[in-house]
């Protein structure tokens, strides 16, 4: 017999508090992608800034230098630094939102974020190295409060949302990355367009200093929207399924659904409030670290980090990607003694920004409107396969093709990946994990997939890192295309994994799904 409170949740309407819920849980991961997307036009002004090579006599002006370009070794550490971070958060937060509650550790997760990014900002010093070590460090930190952000907004908007919309409400959260991608472009362009009206310097003399204040706002103006959304977070209550399941007080469940649903208590409050009576067996509380969880729900967290591993490894690698093609495209039609630093990163921001809205923001929709239609399993298997076939038709002719011509069909192929990056794989890793798992190991399962997905953005990112900076240019092309080849085996692994070990959840309540007597759920 289901708890009363419980069957309310999963059969309410959709109401204005689940439209709310999805604007506060959604602003972490709005930050999260602000703060990743903003880094290759800050790396373009950071190049500019702290590795002018030129001398003030020099009057030879080759484009094809080295000058402005930031070592691998720095922007290893600029990139795998907060994915570092993502991890040890996803893992920390993850556990402590099992431990001691999703609402009690939700607001600390969103003040970590906050105030590293605007520590960011105040990185100490102008010297390149104690600059970018400031950078790095706070960086670091971004990174375990946005880690901390993943496995707690994804549970928190399982357990309010009802079980027919559910995949989509989880998705909309997930898809305030695709605004956050827009927002960080939307400022960069701004904020570059400003300074370079007011101080419009000369690409071939010295950077001027106010250059670095530049970058410096660009980080920290992406903090406001998640600073703005603390205090209701911290107004939410804890979620039923937490206060009932957990820590077995329905009646304070009922109490709180009463302030944030359209129902009565009378309606959701239970006859006999104890959960021995409506089938809450003490049998079943067994601990995390046991044979019996990994009877009935190994197989599960396997399926759930392995994938979200997989698709990291394409997706953040593919990111990086696409600071190659920017490089690419925009020193070939505007070289760089030819336009300033602040006009090198706009045009980097346009770029990001058209990519965003022709096809990432898309796919994020797409899911969110078809989710709940399509499922999870089908729509996570498309997106492996199509990101496959598109890894291979840019790889496999990479270096006699597409190397020499990066051109629209070029750029309809890579947008094609984030689309169906964002309308597969990269949406659903997100859901499925706090929809296989009983509600006191929800937060903890989600935060372990996550984490082995930010294990395999590292080594995706610093894989395709150091495979960008061939020894010349016809080893970084080799190096590229066998990259990009290996991106599409990685998805095959991807769908094989779906097919074999992933389980549809569509249309079944969070406690159907927990599977708690072994896999005969199992599609």
């Amino acid at each position: 017999m289901a708890l009363k409170v419980l069957s309310a949740l999963d059969t309410a309407k959709t109401q204005w508090y689940h439209f709310k819920a999805i604007i506060i849980a959604g602003m972490g991961l709005f930050t999260d992608a602000y703060d990743l997307f903003c880094i290759p036009p800050i790396m373009r002004l950071l190049g500019r800034i702290y590795y002018n090579k030129r001398k003030p006599n020099d009057i030879v002006f080759d484009n094809n230098d080295n000058n402005f370009v930031i070592p691998a070794l720095v922007v290893t550490a600029l990139v795998g630094f907060p994915l570092l971070g993502t991890v040890l958060g996803q893992l920390l937060f993850g556990r402590l939102g099992d431990l001691v509650g999703r609402r009690r550790v939700y607001g600390l997760s969103l003040m970590v974020m906050v105030l590293s990014s605007i520590g960011c900002g105040f990185s100490i010093c102008t010297s390149p190295t104690c600059v970018l070590v400031s950078l790095v460090f706070f960086r670091l930190l971004l990174g375990v409060g946005i880690g901390g952000d993943y496995p707690l907004s994804a549970t928190i908007m399982s357990e309010f949302a009802n079980k027919r919309t559910r995949g989509s409400f989880i998705a909309a959260v997930f898809s305030m990355q695709g605004f956050g991608i827009l927002a960080s472009s939307i400022v960069t362009i701004v904020v570059c367009a400003v300074f370079n009206f007011a101080s419009k310097p000369d690409p071939k003399k010295a950077t001027p200093d106010e250059a670095d204040i530049a970058w410096r706002l660009i980080l920290m103006l992406g903090a406001i929207p998640a600073a703005m959304t603390y205090y209701w977070r911290m107004m939410m209550p804890e979620t039923a399924r937490y206060t009932a399941l957990v820590e077995l007080n329905v009646v304070q469940a009922a109490k709180d659904m009463e302030k944030v649903l359209a129902v009565s208590l009378s309606q959701i409050a239970e006859d006999e409030p104890d959960l021995l009576s409506v089938g809450q067996n003490p049998a079943s509380s067994y601990p995390f670290f046991s044979k019996e969880f990994l009877r009935l729900h190994g197989r599960d967290l396997f399926s759930c980090a392995a994938n979200w591993f997989l698709v990291d490894v394409v997706f953040y690698s593919s990111n990086l990607f696409q600071s190659q093609i920017y490089r690419r495209y925009i020193d070939k039609k505007y070289p760089k003694y030819n336009v300033n630093l602040y006009q090198d990163a706009l045009h980097v921001a346009e770029l990001q920004a058209i990519v965003t809205i022709c096809s990432t923001i898309p796919g994020y929709w797409f899911s969110v409107f078809f989710i709940d239609r399509i499922g999870r399993r089908k729509i996570q298997m498309m997106g492996f396969f199509v990101m496959a076939l598109v890894y291979f038709s840019i790889g496999i002719p990479y270096k006699t093709h597409w190397a020499k011509n990066t051109d629209v069909g070029f750029m309809v192929l890579y947008g094609l990946t984030f689309f169906f990056a964002n309308f597969g794989p990269n949406t659903t890793t997100f859901i499925v994990p706090v929809e296989l798992f009983p509600a006191r190991f929800r937060s903890t399962c989600h935060g372990i997939s996550g984490a082995s997905g930010k294990v395999g953005a590292l080594i995706g990112s610093i894989g395709f890192l150091w495979a960008a900076h061939g020894q010349n240019e016809e080893d970084k092309k080799t190096r590229i295309e066998r990259s990009l080849i290996g991106l599409g085996v990685v998805c095959i692994l991807g769908l094989v994994v779906t097919h074999f070990f992933t389980p549809e959840t569509t249309g079944r309540s969070l406690e159907e799904n927990e599977n708690e007597n072994g896999n005969e759920q199992h599609a």
